[in-house]
């Protein structure tokens, strides 16, 4: 399958095998970005285009910036997997990937380099202000699959994409040494409230008011994204007052994110 590609901003076509009609012609409303983890943009490219991969995305971005895309946008990529955000699980008819070229946790992972940045914001604008994406429909692939996946991670800046309209932002509160910690096993106020926010602001997480593996793994994937700082999967006062802010900010948020 040959296509035209949607954004000006790629310089080539790679067609991936695994695409299909978006479900119940969905139209896109997340951008997810994931990073590869391989050792460069051309093994990655090759592999997402094969059969026999069983995945694909829409767009790959390189270290130093060039753009490729795989699957129409109008197209469903298999980029998610077993997925959930805001009351939705065929997460791939309802959103475009971006895989970002790096090496990931497995292989070092590195910082992601200048040239590559620019490059995911200028895409991310384009694809956000062409389908009327709201800001905080830009989200990591752990946010959408957090009991799986941990990229694009740490190190992918999420202030900087919110600056340009991508993706929901507040500052974390700091980190103290010393504040109570609930981890797994524990039950309290404290537990039910993060889970009722986390679940409001689009995680997929029961109100239990009891600390269980799975919301160890989406506390992981929330510090990923908004609490960089330290990511241990435990629930402590800067994560809850961060997670207070950043669900208050999201009341607030404008139907569009790019103007």
């Amino acid at each position: 399958m040959t296509f035209k590609a949607d954004s000006k901003l790629a310089e080539c076509v790679v067609p991936a095998a695994n695409v299909e009609a978006r479900v119940g012609k969905a139209r896109p409303s997340l951008l997810i970005m994931h990073y590869t983890g391989m050792s460069s943009a051309e093994k990655a490219i090759d592999w997402l285009a094969r059969p026999e991969s069983r995945v694909s995305c829409h767009y790959v971005i390189a270290d130093d910036g060039a753009i490729t895309q795989m699957v129409p946008e109008a197209m469903r990529a298999w980029h998610a997997g077993v997925s959930y955000w805001r009351g939705e699980r065929d997460i791939n008819s309802h959103s475009i990937g971006i895989e970002i070229q790096n090496p990931g946790h497995e292989h070092g992972y590195p910082d992601f380099p200048r040239a590559q940045m620019d490059a995911v914001i200028a895409l991310g604008r384009d694809i956000v202000k062409r389908h009327r994406m709201r800001a905080d429909g830009v989200l990591a692939h752990s946010d959408v699959a957090p009991e799986r996946k941990i990229d694009p991670g740490e190190k992918f800046n999420w202030a900087e994409l919110a600056r340009h309209g991508l993706g929901e932002w507040v500052r974390a509160s700091p980190v103290r040494d010393g504040d109570e910690v609930y981890c797994a096993g524990m039950q309290g106020d404290a537990i039910l409230e993060a889970q009722q926010m986390l679940g409001a602001y689009g995680y997929d997480i029961a109100p239990t008011g009891t600390f269980d593996a799975a919301m160890g793994k989406v506390l992981r994937a929330f510090q990923l994204h908004f609490r960089p700082r330290r990511v241990d999967g435990l629930l402590d006062r800067s994560t809850l007052n961060t997670l207070t802010r950043l669900v208050e900010a999201a009341k607030r948020m404008p139907s569009a994110g790019v103007a």
